[in-house]
């Protein structure tokens, strides 16, 4: 899989080859590069449920101070191996998400959740970045999810959102952060 922009644009990173990994494509990550691009200046990106670590390698790619967060030690492997391969440097947690929210004292401007379509774990993720005060202000949670999956973004206001063959990628902020 390319990284598809930024200073590493190009360079190839190996996944995981099992399928319950779904990559981000790459007109996907391009579009939500593009949108944070368009939607101010950020600096600190979280990769929730990271997986193969596209993102990851995105974001750094795009100069982001980049944290990930993987539950899956195989994933976790590749990930590292892929970091170490291009000589990147990388901050990742071998953990459960949920765990690593509600224990963090890094705040980020932007997070993005990608977990296992049928998790059930969208909400508890959102539940949890707005009590813990953990989104800098003006800071963007972006959502990729089956589009037909409805999740509770009260609290939250959607400042965009994208359809892609069936996904969703969705931008929020937190409501009483918006000014």
């Amino acid at each position: 899989m390319k990284i598809t922009g930024g200073k590493y644009n190009s360079l190839t990173i190996k996944t995981a080859d099992y399928t319950n990994i779904k990559p981000t494509l790459s007109k996907i990550r391009q579009a939500v590069f593009n949108t944070v691009n368009s939607l101010g200046e950020y600096r600190t990106f979280c990769d929730l449920f990271a997986g193969s670590g596209i993102m990851t390698f995105e974001a750094l790619s795009r100069d982001f101070e980049v944290h990930s967060v993987e539950i899956d030690k195989k994933s976790t492997k590749i990930i590292l191996e892929n970091a170490f391969k291009l000589n990147i440097p990388l901050n990742l947690t071998n953990t459960d998400s949920i765990k690593f929210l509600k224990k963090t004292e890094l705040k980020f401007d932007i997070f993005y959740i990608d977990p296992p379509y049928k998790s059930g774990l969208y909400n508890s993720v959102l539940e949890i970045i707005a009590s813990r005060n953990i989104l800098n202000n003006k800071g963007v949670i972006i959502i990729e999810k089956p589009q037909a999956l409805d999740i509770n973004t009260q609290g939250f206001q959607i400042i965009k959102e994208k359809i892609y063959s069936g996904k969703s990628i969705r931008f929020l902020q937190l409501s009483d952060k918006l000014n």
